[in-house]
């Protein structure tokens, strides 16, 4: 497929609402796809000791700030007919700016890309799809093409006019499953209103390392927010000390690879498990989600001393052939945000998964 020579914002998905024009911009050059695009102009009043980003921001409305800082910071800013690489520079009325707007990863990020989607259902309302693990929902550092939203845009015209394409919701990229996606602009914004009104079911099947000792049930209403000692993560917190979202999930026990009787009942901690388990146990659950945080299901089953199997940002280790945590959006059921039909999915797991089950001879039944 030919890439249009536009560069497109990566945030901007809706136009923005007007606001004082700052800079008195020439006419822009053509844009060519190798060399991209040049503007020059001359700072007005308005634009008299604001940030450089800011000035450009408000000017170049078609492109985001997080875009234009990597422009400057790339050097291609000139000010007072010198390069200037500080976003934060302070600019005064009459200053000359010259910028080379180039395409980067990230500009091009928002661009129709065809890929087989896996579509269990779809009407001009909707989609419901059933994602492989390894696919990234949306761009992302590290992550800015091959994206389902990439697929999205190529799937159907409609999706460019959409915030984020259409996606009301995510997993992680080495989740597999279903995921609901709006294909209009209605159907988003009643999708939006009742996965907020908890009214969207999302059920899960989930691989765990050692012994599940608990009831048939366990519900676990522990906070979730960005983990005080490895940012890169999220855990369970003591909202009177950190940051964080209350969370809610129902835990459903299916199986142990090694039965034994219940000794203990588990409870979430925000410490690490201390403890101890038979390293070669496995148990199989099945969750639902009252809430959606980051990573909710494989923090409150870490939180219970239960890791995912592959999931080595929480403790667990690869097994049974799973080198990816072992979770996958199992069942997905709501009601059509237009014609009020009531809609239920469910999606088998992958390879992996069914590979993981035989090989500790679980039950997924739920």
């Amino acid at each position: 497929m030919k890439q249009s020579k536009n560069i497109i914002s990566t945030l901007n998905l809706e136009p923005s609402e007007s606001s004082p024009e700052l800079l008195d911009l020439s006419e822009p050059s053509e844009p060519n796809e190798e060399e991209g695009e040049h503007r020059s102009w001359r700072v007005d009043a308005a634009g008299h000791g604001q940030r450089l980003d800011k000035v450009l921001t408000q000017a170049l409305q078609e492109f985001s700030r997080n875009y234009l800082q990597q422009l400057i910071e790339e050097g291609a800013v000139t000010w007072r007919g010198a390069v200037v690489t500080k976003p934060a520079s302070k600019v005064l009325a009459g200053d000359e700016l010259a910028i080379h707007i180039r395409p980067t990863p990230q500009s091009q990020a928002f661009k129709p890309e065809a890929m087989a989607l896996a579509v269990v259902f779809e009407d001009e309302h909707l989609m419901v799809i059933n994602k492989p693990a390894g696919l990234v929902v949306h761009p992302a550092p590290g992550h800015w093409r091959g994206t389902l939203l990439n697929g999205l845009l190529a799937h159907h015209a409609g999706a460019a006019q959409l915030p984020r394409a259409g996606i009301v919701h995510r997993l992680d990229r080495d989740t597999s499953g279903l995921m609901v996606v709006a294909k209009t602009r209605a159907s988003m914004d009643r999708l939006v209103q009742q996965i907020a009104a908890r009214e969207v079911s999302r059920q899960y099947l989930a691989l765990a390392h050692h012994t599940w000792e608990g009831g048939k049930k366990a519900t676990v209403e522990a906070p979730i927010g960005r983990d005080p000692r490895q940012r890169l993560r999220m855990a369970v917190v003591d909202l009177e000390h950190h940051a964080g979202k209350t969370a809610k999930t129902d835990i459903y026990f299916l199986a142990n690879s090694h039965e034994v009787s219940p000794l203990v009942t588990l409870k979430a901690s925000h410490a690490a498990p201390s403890k101890s388990f038979k390293d070669d146990s496995i148990c199989s659950v099945r969750c639902v989600l009252h809430t959606g945080r980051t990573h909710q299901i494989r923090v409150h089953m870490a939180s219970l001393g239960h890791p995912l199997v592959g999931d080595a940002l929480y403790g667990g280790q690869p097994a049974g052939g799973l080198n990816r945590q072992a979770l996958h959006a199992w069942r997905l059921a709501f009601v059509h945000p237009i014609t009020q039909e009531p809609l239920s999915f469910e999606a088998a797991a992958p390879e992996d998964f069914q590979a993981g089950l035989a090989f500790w001879q679980l039950e997924t039944e739920a």
